[in-house]
């Protein structure tokens, strides 16, 4: 069964725990600004994740966070950079941080898991597998 990344962003903001303080979701404009400055292109399914469930925590996962002042704990720029130096590919975009090591997105919309001890083997053929597999089923 193929799962769709709205039915699944959909199932983790009903799931997801409650934030005291409202998050600011990135925009469209926000989204360009970190392509740009990483030098990258998001997918579509990761640009609507993004804009619409970032902010979730649940199952002791959460989503590294696109932001205006680049000023989150868990802020993605940052992540790149640490990853990166740490050997990450350099196309490799994290997208959950893991005691140190990534969930990562792949040029060709799969996830892989990335540790700074060495490549997995962990993988999912896209990002709805993933948010569904991992961070709703917690497998």
């Amino acid at each position: 069964m193929v799962m769709k990344i709205y039915d699944v962003v959909s199932e983790l903001k009903g799931v997801r725990l409650r934030l005291p303080v409202k998050q600011v979701l990135p925009d469209d404009a926000v989204i360009s600004d970190y392509e740009a400055e990483l030098g990258i292109s998001f997918s579509d399914d990761y640009k609507f994740f993004v804009k619409e469930a970032s902010d979730s925590i649940y199952n002791g996962k959460d989503a590294l966070q696109l932001t205006v002042n680049r000023d989150s704990s868990r802020e993605l720029a940052s992540a790149v950079i640490d990853a990166r130096e740490q050997g990450m590919p350099e196309s490799w975009i994290p997208i959950c941080e893991d005691n140190g090591n990534y969930y990562c997105l792949l040029e060709d919309g799969s996830i892989r898991y990335w540790s700074h001890d060495g490549l997995s083997a962990e993988t999912w053929p896209n990002l709805a597998s993933w948010i569904k597999n991992v961070w709703i089923d917690g497998e």
